[in-house]
Formats: C-alpha cells, sequence, structure tokens
C-alpha cells in the first residue's frame, strides 16, 4: 500500500482537530469549459424545441436573411477594386462561415440558461459595456436598413414612373413608402404575420439571380460594341471599402440565433450554416462576374440598373421593392420590440389602451426619424458601404471572435484558429475604420 500512487481532487490547507478545510484544484486544462452541444436538449437550460422545424426551413431562412440588396452591389464591388476582390469575397465567405458558426456556439456558454439574442452574448461575455457596444453597432443594422430600403424604394419607383405623371421624384416616393409601411407596424405585435417573407424572399433571390445572370451575357455584344469597357485587376486603395460593402452583403447574423432556435436538431446548425453562406458565396459570383465582365468599371450599385430597359429589368425593379418592404418591418420591429421591453412599454405594467398609444407614439418617432434620413441622405451606394462599415464589419468580423473568445477561452485553441480569429479581427477593423472613412468621403463628393 505504501507504493499505491493515489489521486486526490482536492488541496488540503488544513486540518484542525475533525474538520478539514479544502480548495478546489486550479484548473489547469485546456479544453473548452463543455461542449455546446452537451447543452442542447437540456430542460434546464435549452429553449423549447416541442414545436421546431426542420433543417431545411432554418437553410431557406439564412439564405433569404443574407441574400439581398447586397448582392445587387457586387458588381460595382468588382468595378472599384478589380478582379481579385473575387479573392477577397471568398476569404470574407470563409470568415463569415467561421464567426456564424462560433456566434451560435457563444449562445450557450456563460450563464445558466441559452442566450436568445447576440445583444445578450455580448452583455454575457463583457457586462453592461460589451451590451452597450453591441447596442450601438446593432442599432446600425437595424435601424440603418430600413433606411437604405427607403431610399432604394424610392429610386425604384421613379423609375418605374418615369415618363408619365406619377413622376414626382425619388424624396417623395420615399415619404409615400415610409407612410405605407408605418401604418401597419403601430399595430404589429409579433413577427407571426411575417412568416410569408420567408416564400417571397426565396422566390426573389431566385428570379433576381436568374435576370442578373441572362440579361448582362444577352447584352454583352451590343453594350461592348458601343462602350469602352475598363476591367481593372487589383485597385488596392478600394480595398477597404470593398471589405464594408462585401460585409453588407454577407450580413444577416443578428438572426441567426432566431433560426438556431427554431430547429428541432440544432446539432446540425455548423452544417447549416456551412452550406448556407456557399450557396449564398455561389449565387454572388453568379451575379457578379457577368455584371462586371460586361459592364466593367460602369457596372452600377443596384446591378440591374446596368441592364437594357426591358421586362428583366422592370421585374428586377418591382421585386425587390417589394421583397425590401416586406423586410423593414422585421429590422426595425426587432429594435422597437428591445426597446420598448426596456422602456416599459407593455400590457402588463401600462395595461392595453395605455400600452397602445405609447407604443404608437414611439414606433411613429422611429419612422419619422428613419424617414428623415433617407431624405436627407438619398444616396444608395454610400450609404450601403456606410451601414456595412459601421454595422456589419463589427458584428460579422469582430464580435463573434471576441465573445467566443472571452466565453471559452484563447490558450485552449489550436493556432490555426487563432490566427483565423486574428485574421477576423482585422478584417473586421479594416472595413470599420477605413471603409466607414471612404464611405464618409463619397457621401461628401455626392453632395458636392
Amino acid at each position: 500500500m505504501g507504493d499505491e500512487k493515489t489521486s486526490c481532487p482536492v488541496d488540503i490547507h488544513s486540518v484542525t482537530g475533525s474538520t478539514i478545510s479544502t480548495k478546489p484544484m486550479k484548473q489547469t486544462s485546456k479544453r473548452l469549459p463543455y461542449d455546446w452541444r452537451d447543452k442542447l436538449f437540456d430542460p434546464n437550460f435549452d429553449i423549447d424545441r416541442s414545436n421546431a422545424g426542420l433543417s431545411l426551413t432554418a437553410f431557406n431562412n439564412l439564405i433569404v436573411t443574407v441574400c439581398g440588396t447586397g448582392m445587387l452591389s457586387l458588381s460595382s464591388v468588382l468595378g472599384s477594386a478589380g478582379w481579385g476582390t473575387l479573392a477577397l469575397l471568398i476569404v470574407c465567405w470563409w470568415l463569415t462561415s467561421y464567426c456564424s458558426a462560433i456566434m451560435v456556439q457563444c449562445l450557450y456558454y456563460g450563464g445558466d440558461k441559452r442566450c436568445e439574442t447576440v445583444h445578450e452574448i455580448a452583455q454575457r461575455a463583457f457586462g453592461k459595456p460589451g451590451g452597450f457596444a453591441s447596442f450601438f453597432f446593432n442599432a446600425w443594422i437595424l435601424l440603418g436598413s430600413p433606411i437604405l430600403y427607403f431610399v432604394l424604394c424610392g429610386e425604384n419607383m421613379n423609375q418605374l414612373c418615369r415618363g408619365t405623371v406619377a413622376e414626382i421624384g425619388e424624396i417623395p416616393w420615399s415619404i409615400v413608402f415610409i407612410v405605407a409601411t408605418a401604418i401597419p407596424f403601430v399595430w404589429m405585435k409579433t413577427f407571426d404575420s411575417l412568416q410569408w417573407t420567408s416564400f417571397l424572399g426565396s422566390i426573389v433571390v431566385i428570379a433576381i439571380t436568374l435576370i442578373c445572370v441572362i440579361e448582362p451575357i444577352r447584352d454583352l455584344p451590343n453594350y461592348q460594341a458601343n462602350h469602352v469597357v475598363v476591367h481593372q485587376n487589383i485597385v488596392w486603395e478600394n480595398w477597404p471599402a470593398a471589405i464594408a460593402s462585401i460585409a453588407y452583403s454577407l450580413g444577416g447574423n443578428l438572426v441567426f440565433p432566431h433560426c438556431e432556435a427554431a430547429m428541432k436538431r440544432p446539432q446540425k446548425w455548423p452544417l447549416v450554416c456551412h452550406t448556407g453562406l456557399a450557396l449564398c458565396a455561389v449565387v454572388y459570383f453568379l451575379i457578379a462576374i457577368p455584371g462586371y465582365y460586361v459592364y466593367g468599371e460602369a457596372a452600377t450599385n443596384p446591378i440591374y440598373n446596368s441592364i437594357p430597359v426591358g421586362p428583366g429589368r422592370t421585374i428586377c425593379i418591382i421585386m425587390i421593392t417589394i421583397n425590401v418592404l416586406a423586410n423593414v418591418p422585421i429590422f426595425v420591429g426587432s429594435f422597437a420590440f428591445d426597446m420598448e421591453v426596456v422602456m416599459g412599454i407593455t400590457v402588463e405594467k401600462l395595461g392595453k389602451r395605455k400600452e397602445f398609444i405609447f407604443r404608437a407614439i414611439w414606433r411613429i418617432f422611429l419612422m419619422v426619424c428613419c424617414g428623415i434620413v433617407a431624405c436627407l441622405v438619398p444616396h444608395f451606394d454610400p450609404l450601403q458601404s456606410l451601414f456595412g462599415a459601421i454595422g456589419y464589419s463589427t458584428s460579422i468580423f469582430i464580435f463573434p471572435v471576441l465573445c467566443f473568445w472571452k466565453l471559452t477561452g484563447v490558450r485552449n485553441k489550436p493556432i490555426y484558429e487563432i490566427a483565423f480569429g486574428c485574421l477576423s479581427l482585422l478584417f473586421g477593423t479594416v472595413g470599420l475604420v477605413f471603409g466607414t472613412w471612404s464611405s464618409v468621403e463619397d457621401l461628401i463628393k455626392a453632395y458636392s
């Protein structure tokens, strides 16, 4: 027995009579606190998934969330930064895929319950400062996107009405859409009535992809016979702005926690995430390459303004206008719902009548603020880059990595994963700082 080696899980610091003072040994393992999948289906930790749906539904919701107005800007991004931007798009796609997977894993670390939002993740990781920072950057997305959509709708509708008495100007048309959206938004209580937008978004993505591939190819002989088409390999000084625009086009991770929450088998989220974003990347290449090859530096944002006037262009304009209008309540509603809880605008606290009055005042105020910015800054392209730089560069590339490291540790990860995380932070910082600078300069030029 004297040669037998024993292990003791505690350090004995003192023995006084029959009392033994113990303290847990210092944790030296480099493992994660636990595997996030261990918390799945735990009734004391995970959410109720009894009414959850198929992974295919989450896959479709992810694609519809990511593929939107951003995919129409990529030909223009190539026009400003050159063919080398395709490599940049690949790297950004890899980084986004990785960051989106670990962000959902962060929902299961650092607390007694699963987080429900990205804001909760940041607050759990960095306390109130993290919550405030997340709120600030998320607000740029949740309020910036509706502003951008109102600008786009005004441009699209005025273009469709060109040459008729309904050509009243882009800003007046934006105001019409703001009012038309605000009325149902004031009455909206939940997102249940907006589930049809996923089906609509799928149709829009398929139709616009086909049109933006076929129409430029059809226009190739005619356009290049009458125009000098200029292509560049790499324009380095425009890469920071390109990162911001690509970040905008790949944005959508604010709703990924909700997509994962609706899955009956959430352990398949990494597969859904990686395959879904891979399909988005394929769609982006299909749209970006023909547009830039045919129109070169003259490729516009959105790209359908470059294709010839005709049924294809008209269908594109109508479908994207309907789709973005359907998405406005989702973005601004997410912000409104969270703030209403913070401000105490609930039926439980105020009663039905007062709750509706305060809710109506608050939401009308939100829509008026979005409308004022949309009317004062009616420049779609630089606005998109600005929101991509400030909102999407941080939410896609920076916050997921920092929160994941904080909640799970850094030293327990392989060196290649740390390097990949550092690359993500670099891209996010470049997009945030230099992308914002470039976007502000473009806005100044637009007014000058």
